[in-house]
């Protein structure tokens, strides 16, 4: 199958690969042309545009792309997919946006017969590097079925969620699940070090009862570490939080939890943590408390 691939970035390029390992014939295009030429010397095809990448004819595009705006970009805008794309052509957007603006784009497109499903992904580029994505899917039903051992190639879940916009409201849901997870265990080991208890003990104890988590076996022995090497940047969480306090609001259900941690991630930007990765929340803590947590 002849698939294209707009967006090759800490997600995007380790997806291409898993997806060329199993022998898909790919169409690529990003910002950055080293990434392009990189990718051609692997194997795939470069396009110099979205519209370009679309003149190939894929039966599929994928786009895993930073917000909802670039998303519009290079589907709807200029020298986007919408320019070349022929009827029949299935766009799934991989990218973490908002729920609202998936069913719009989604709209736009299928005005000139394509198809789209929103199917953001959850697991860090840990998790793309190997291909144990989990991705969560809005759109047609009888369309993901189709698609979903192409998801599978990048993934080690698909599950559909409900219609077009339904994949980045789980999305959401993640995202606070998981900011609220980090704050939670980087205040609990600050607690842990400023009693006089050793962090990496109590981290030990507690995560085989209930207070244990995939967050937390992920985290924890970053924030022991000190080790804030981007997995999934506060930056990119801003983003995802900033979507769910906006389609919160908008349905009127309150998300304190949200709103608190949000804060938190923007006071760690704006002292030049926003390329770290998210479990530098225990900076946050470091910061307020007076203690670090590793030693």
């Amino acid at each position: 199958m002849k698939v294209g691939f707009i967006g090759l970035g800490i997600m995007g390029k380790p997806m291409c690969r898993n997806l060329m390992k199993k022998g898909y014939e790919l169409i690529v295009n990003t910002h950055d042309k080293k990434t392009i030429s990189e990718f051609e010397n692997e194997g795939a095809v470069g396009a110099p545009s979205a519209a370009a990448v679309a003149a190939y004819g894929p039966e599929v595009i994928i786009t895993m792309l930073p917000n909802s705006p670039n998303v519009r970009d290079v589907l709807l805008g200029k020298d986007g997919v919408l320019e070349t794309a022929k009827p029949g052509l299935v766009v799934i957007d991989m990218s973490s946006i908002d729920p609202v603006e998936s069913k719009a784009i989604g709209n736009e497109l299928a005005k000139k017969g394509v198809m789209m499903l929103d199917a953001p992904v959850s697991g860090g580029e840990p998790k793309a590097i190997d291909g144990t994505l989990s991705v969560m899917v809005g759109g047609d039903k009888a369309l993901f079925e189709k698609y979903k051992s192409l998801l599978l190639s990048m993934a080690s879940s698909a599950v559909y969620v409900g219609e077009l916009g339904a994949g980045n409201i789980a999305k959401l849901a993640n995202q606070i699940v998981v900011a609220c997870n980090i704050a939670a265990v980087s205040e609990a080991l600050t607690f842990s070090r400023k009693a006089g208890a050793d962090p990496e003990l109590v981290y030990k104890a507690i995560r085989g009862g209930l207070a244990g988590s995939t967050v937390m076996d992920a985290k924890a022995p970053m924030m022991l570490d000190g080790n804030y090497k981007p997995g999934f940047r506060i930056e990119l969480h801003i983003k995802d939080l900033t979507n769910a306090l906006n389609a919160a609001h908008a349905i009127s259900s309150p998300v304190p939890l949200t709103g608190q941690v949000m804060e938190m991630m923007e006071a760690l930007k704006a002292f030049g943590h926003g390329k770290d990765d998210h479990s530098a929340l225990a900076c946050y803590y470091e910061m307020i408390s007076g203690v670090r947590i590793g030693k």
